[in-house]
């Protein structure tokens, strides 16, 4: 917002397009890739972050994952959740990775674990734009609404990519977000 990346009219749903996008070719390979092989957890964890170049949204990301694994594990508990971050004590633990192998150990299938990776990729976006001032709440809403469609058509032509094809498809994007340190003024993580 700061830097004037979202003035104008349209430019808050061309924004949220775009970042459905990135995140599926970008984080949804991974998400995929940890829900087919829960016991790849680590590899998929260490090819993620070589992945994710920018510091910013590396840490973000980071922290992301790490508080994720926590809560299933308050929440639902089990030794496969427990032993998924046993076993990934030592990486990263970024939370595209995270996100599918732990929704794999809780018998979420695979089409339901990626969607809803991409609506939580909506849903950030659309809280921080409520957050922000840029919509109201019922505003915010509604643009994750008409959202819909281009989630959908992310997940019917990146569910089946591999890690290897994952690509940077918003540049802007990471540009922006690897400025966010730089504010004066920052209300979020990433």
């Amino acid at each position: 917002m700061q830097a004037g990346a979202l003035a104008g009219p349209g430019t808050l749903e061309r924004y949220l397009d775009d970042a459905l996008w990135h995140a599926g070719h970008t984080t949804l390979p991974f998400v995929a890739a940890a829900h087919d092989a829960p016991e790849r957890l680590v590899e998929l964890d260490l090819a993620h972050d070589a992945a994710l170049r920018n510091p910013v949204l590396n840490r973000a990301s980071r922290s992301q994952g790490r508080a994720h694994l926590d809560a299933c594990i308050r929440s639902f508990g089990g030794p496969g959740l427990r032993g998924l971050r046993e076993a990934a004590a030592g990486s990263p633990r970024h939370l595209a990775t995270a996100f599918g192998a732990s929704l794999a150990v809780l018998d979420v299938d695979r089409d339901a674990t990626l969607r809803l990776h991409l609506h939580g990729v909506a849903r950030g976006l659309v809280s921080a734009a409520v957050r922000l001032g840029l919509v109201g709440p019922s505003e915010g809403q509604g643009l994750h609404a008409r959202a819909a469609p281009t989630l959908d058509s992310v997940l019917a032509h990146c569910a089946d990519l591999d890690v290897l094809a994952q690509t940077q498809t918003a540049p802007l994007h990471d540009l922006l977000a690897g400025g966010h340190e730089l504010l004066y003024s920052r209300l979020f993580t990433s």
